[in-house]
């Protein structure tokens, strides 16, 4: 099998040497299997949260070249840490005949695997929303406290760096007062700009002024000493360069000048089936649009994608309303998935699954019982007397080892905490007494639990994420399972 590595970090914080430590184990891996490397994309400051890194882009299009059988990962978090990227990109892979492995996380092929799978991409997803409240919650202190949070300090301040308040920078705070002044005044903006250019003053990022420059300024509050972070707002909490009076005088007549930009922002939809939703006449994966009645109202729809881009000659499958299929979805994976039965069977499954995933540390304990036997052995000689010049040498070796044994041990114990009974309980038991009417739980519930939906012209079919392997059922094995042949004729439960 030939390989390639994907590794990455998420901010400029962190160093090169997070790159190699995953390259190194990566590579470990695979040459404990038999495995290839020829090649290795890598993201340096891109964070898993988002799809938008290069190195990844390109790796998921170079996988339908054939040019590789494997993307081997350091932990799946340097993959994705959301769930809709994980399914999707591993979706996008799978098709193309590669297969997503972690090094560190070996995980069977057996349905408790794609659990396990499951989970630890939830997990990660949770650590990282776990991480952004917590800096949320430390932004939130400082705004409360009226301490800097970050980004550009608009010009005229300056942070102190003990108190990471704002204070006023004497050298360019005039500059500011000055623009406000001569703005306030009549001067356009043009020729405000050309005068600070020719006294070879800049911008706070050292730019040359231009019109556009003072947008901003005199859109900054922080000016008159108002300080502003998210829902958060503090009249007189920084010092102020300019009194109100000159900056209402700026607003009236910067709101007499300003041209209207851009357009409202789109709608933000979210079409929680997509990438496991296809046409059950084409096989064609389906995807969200949208239309208005003559009533004006907007209404979100399902569409094969055959339809959608070469129009109905070619696949005629009507458009299946967004709302109701992904209720009865949700309701379904419920029903079918969370009986005490099922959720037993699933936790030894897992339980089973944890003992038999990690096959490094059996032989770490392993090779700590033969040292420490070798060990015992050196030291029964020692006491009956039988020494030779390499004696010593060969006991700090052993004794070397051991510590570096036991050292490696607990660092793996650590990397992958054991979940206990109680904790996969109260994780299934979220899932089956959660708020129906949430959108991010029912998300959670189709990212996790469905593996693929079909919609024919009579019915819907739902495959589940219980089958030997991970993935993603064909229209040809739907076809020819007994779930179609067992559907109610003509049963059509949405509108």
């Amino acid at each position: 099998m030939t390989a390639v590595i994907y590794a990455r970090y998420s901010s400029d914080s962190q160093r090169e040497a997070s790159i190699e430590g995953q390259l190194r184990d990566c590579k470990d891996y695979a040459e404990k299997n038999g495995i290839t490397v020829v090649g290795t994309y890598i993201d340096r400051a891109y964070s898993a949260k988002t799809d938008d890194r290069p190195d990844f882009q390109r790796m998921i299009k170079d996988s339908a070249k054939k040019i590789f059988d494997v993307v081997l990962v350091w932990k799946l978090d340097r993959f994705a840490r959301n769930r809709f990227d994980a399914v999707n990109y591993k979706y996008q892979l799978e098709k193309n005949g590669v297969h997503l492995v972690s090094a560190m996380e070996p995980i069977s092929q057996g349905p408790e695997g794609i659990m396990v799978e499951s989970m630890l991409i939830g997990m990660a997803e949770y650590y990282s929303a776990e991480l952004a409240l917590k800096v949320a919650r430390g932004e939130r202190e400082n705004a409360l406290q009226c301490k800097y949070n970050g980004g550009v300090v608009p010009l005229g301040f300056t942070i102190g760096k003990e108190d990471r308040l704002y204070h006023i920078d004497p050298e360019t705070a005039p500059i500011v007062q000055e623009i406000f002044s001569r703005y306030a005044d009549g001067e356009p903006a043009e020729k405000i700009a050309a005068s600070l250019n020719e006294r070879g003053l800049r911008t706070r990022t050292g730019k040359p002024f231009v019109k556009n420059s003072f947008f901003q300024i005199f859109r900054n509050r922080r000016y008159i000493g108002e300080y502003l972070y998210k829902d958060i707002v503090t009249p007189g909490g920084i010092p102020a360069i300019v009194d109100e009076d000159l900056f209402n005088r700026v607003q009236q007549r910067f709101e007499q000048n300003k041209i209207a930009h851009g357009r409202p922002a789109k709608e933000d939809v979210s079409y929680l089936l997509t990438t496991k939703l296809f046409c059950g006449k084409c096989g064609t994966l389906m995807g969200g649009e949208s239309g208005t009645s003559h009533m004006g109202n907007t209404y979100y729809y399902y569409k094969c994608g055959k339809a959608k881009r070469h129009g109905k000659a070619h696949c005629n499958l009507k458009a299946i309303r967004k709302e109701p299929l992904e209720r009865f979805v949700v309701e379904t994976a419920i029903k079918v998935i969370f009986s005490d039965e099922i959720i037993e069977r699933l936790i030894d499954l897992i339980m089973d699954a944890q003992q038999q995933e990690n096959t490094r540390l059996p032989v770490l304990k392993d090779q700590l019982r033969d040292t420490e036997k070798r060990l015992a052995n050196l030291l029964e000689a020692i006491e009956q007397g039988i020494l030779t010049p390499t004696t010593k040498q060969r006991l700090d070796e052993l004794e070397a080892r051991k510590e570096a044994l036991n050292t490696s041990i607990l660092e793996e114990e650590l990397k992958k905490p054991v979940l206990t009974r109680e904790w996969m309980r109260f994780w299934f038991e979220k899932f089956r007494k959660g708020d129906m009417r949430d959108m991010e739980h029912q998300r959670q519930i189709i990212d996790t639990f469905v593996n693929s939906v079909y919609v024919f012209d009579d019915r819907v079919v739902l495959n589940f994420n219980f089958t030997d392997d991970s993935k993603t059922i064909s229209r040809e094995e739907v076809l020819g399972s007994s779930a179609v042949e067992n559907a109610p004729p003509n049963v059509r439960p949405f509108t």
